[in-house]
This record gives C-alpha cells, structure tokens and sequence, in this order.
C-alpha cells in the first residue's frame, strides 16, 4: 500500500481562548501550513457561543486545508468523548490518515492517533485552579487522559519535565515525543516611545517588575509579598498582568486585567526583570517571551521552568518568599547579563522547528500505513 499524500486533522477549538494552549495551537498549524507542500490538512473544530470567532480565526490562516467547524461547545465534546467515548471524529470529518486531538477532548478514531499533553496540573495540582476548576477542568482532562493512556499512538509533550509526569501516571515512554514550543513572532524588543504610551494607558509611574498570569498556581500572593521585600528605598511597582478585566492598583501593585500578546511583549520590553515562579508548568512560554523582549527573569527551580530557562535566568524556589525576594534583587542587579543570555537562549527555539518534528511524527503513521 503506497501513501503519496495524507489527510491529517488537527483540533483547533481551543485557538480562541488566549491561553498557552491557544498561542500552542495558533502558531503550530501556521508553521505546518508553510513547511507541509505534499499532504491535505483538515482544521477541525467545535464551539458554540464563540464558534464566529474560531471561523475567523481559521480563515485567517494561509495554507492548503480544507474548514470542519462545527456547534458543539466543550461541555458537549467533553460528554461525547471523554465521558461515553463515542461519535468517532470520521462521522464529522471523514476519513483521515491522522488525527492531531485537542487537549481538551479525545473523540474516538480509526485514526492514527497523536495528541499534544502540555502539562499534568489538572491532575498533579487541581486545588490550585480553585472550585470550579477541580469539578469542571479537572475532572475533564483526567476522563481524556485514561483515553490517551488507552488509545493515542504518539503523545506530543513540551519538555522532559512532562515527559517524566506522563510515565509517572503510566503512559509507555515509547509513545511520548518531546518536542519544544517556540517563540511567536510578535514577541520582540519595543521602542520606549511604545512602552511609555502603554505605561500611561495603565497609570504605571516609574520603575517596575512584571508578573503574568494570576492565581494560585502563578504563585501571585508569594510574587507580592516578595515585592515588598524587595521595594522599600526603591521607586518600583509591580505590574501584574491577566487575570480580571480591571484595571486596578493597590499598594504599589497594578492590575492591568487581560492583554493582548502586543501588550505582553511592550510591558515584557519595558520590565525591570519578569517574575515568574510559577508552582507548575509543562513548559513556560512567558520565560522565552520576555527573553526575546530583552527582558530579565526570575523564574521557578521546579518542573519544566529550569529546563526552558537554561543558564539564562534567576532560579529561586517558589514556596519560599525570601528567595523570590533575592531572586528579584539578583535580576536588578545583574539585567545586562541575563538579557544577553536570554536572547541567546531564545533562538534556541522556534515554532517552525516544532512544527518540522511534529510532522515527522505525523510521517510516521505514512510509513505505518503503508506496511498494512
């Protein structure tokens, strides 16, 4: 059996949302659209309130595919797939070659199957996401992952850190493939006129050091209380970005509630050091944003962070405020070094060289199909 040319469908539901899953998603299928000449893909996808958007978000890419969006929002996806294990993905598609699941949901597939694991926090940390999270997001991500245990051919994660979580639940090693995330291009080095201008937008005076994310497992209460170690005698303010979409200050820290990547890379470029010492993450992608912004940063000693980081950023432990606080005066101290290091670092990475190796995986189904 000779296969000259593969249909393979990839899940993008999850571009919409503005997550690390999204920008993951997002610049993937853009970068195997521009390095895949030879096979057919399919960008499948399932929302219900936000399904105009995905069509936008779809179309906007550039490349040989054909469009499968459909009305099914992921309480739905999750029941169908994760829950019964039914409605196999060819009766909305049609017959495919590969499948690429979501990390949201695993519909059931004659398929060769490869998913993207990005990290195991809803199952190794769900109290950190809070109520809700452990009885919606958690539960539906460990009904998926005994179906990727069972079923999935080749399991797709960021880093080693992941790779070793995923044998540690009892997934076969021989099915994980570690393969880095890279750098979106919209992340690079902004002018101060720039800077200064978005500064104003959200009331930021002076000096300061730059946490993203909020809530428990970004650590933002340790972040905190380290900048207050850390800011007495000093003119500096902690900017803390993402979470609500109010713009709010209170004791030197300011909430700049939700930004755009274009946001993210101007106050990265405008940042004293990022504080990032996160409890847990599959990869990390701030770390590499802000190095490609020229930005300082302090990050975790745990998990995927070190391995991302190399030697060009503070590690200090996140469990212990001092050593936040001292990784803070570290980065201040030494800021010409670390940019140097991180934008060496940086280019180590790229979205074209993990979409050049997720299509070797992809390769390998080929060359399985056609000793049938």
């Amino acid at each position: 059996m000779e296969i000259s040319k593969m249909k393979i469908a990839i899940d993008c539901s999850q571009i919409i949302y503005g997550t690390g899953v999204s920008t993951y998603v997002e610049n993937l299928v853009k970068n195997l659209l521009l390095v895949d000449k030879e096979n057919e893909y399919i960008l499948f996808g399932g929302s219900l309130r936000r399904i105009n958007d995905l069509r936008l978000m779809v179309n906007g890419l550039r490349g040989n595919f054909k469009r499968k969006i459909f009305p099914i929002p992921p309480t739905i996806a999750d029941l169908i797939w994760n829950r019964l294990h039914i409605l196999p993905i060819e009766a909305l598609i049609g017959k495919v070659d590969v499948f690429h699941s979501s990390d949201w949901s695993q519909p059931p597939t004659s398929a060769f199957k490869v998913t993207a694991v990005h990290d195991l926090a809803p199952v190794l940390f769900p109290d950190l996401g809070g109520r809700d999270f452990i009885r919606n997001v958690s539960e539906a991500h460990k009904a998926r992952l005994e179906w990727v245990k069972k079923e999935v051919d080749r399991i797709i994660v960021p880093s080693n850190s992941t790779k070793s979580d995923l044998i540690d639940f009892g997934i076969l090693e021989k099915k994980i493939v570690v393969i880095y995330e890279g750098v979106d291009e919209v992340f690079k080095q902004r002018s101060k006129e720039t800077v200064e201008n978005l500064k104003r937008k959200y009331r930021i005076s002076g000096d300061y050091i730059l946490a993203v994310g909020v809530g428990l497992r970004k650590n933002t209460d340790n972040i905190i209380s380290a900048f207050e170690k850390v800011r007495p005698g000093k003119d500096l303010k902690l900017v803390v970005a993402g979470g609500t979409d109010q713009i709010s200050e209170t004791r030197g820290v300011v909430y700049t509630g939700y930004i755009s990547n274009e946001e993210k890379a101007t106050l990265y470029s405008g940042a004293e050091t990022l504080v990032y010492p996160s409890i847990y993450e599959g990869f990390g992608l701030p770390i590499l944003e802000a190095f490609a912004c020229k930005c300082p940063v302090v990050t975790s000693d745990v998990s995927s962070m070190p391995e991302v980081a190399g030697n060009a950023a503070v590690l200090v432990d996140p469990s212990s405020v001092d050593s936040i606080a001292e990784g803070i005066k570290k980065a201040l101290d030494n800021k010409k070094g670390l940019v140097e290091k991180g934008i060496k670092r940086a280019k180590e990475f790229s979205w074209q060289k993990a979409a050049e190796e997720t299509l070797e995986v992809y390769r390998e189904a080929a060359s399985l199909l056609t000793k049938k």
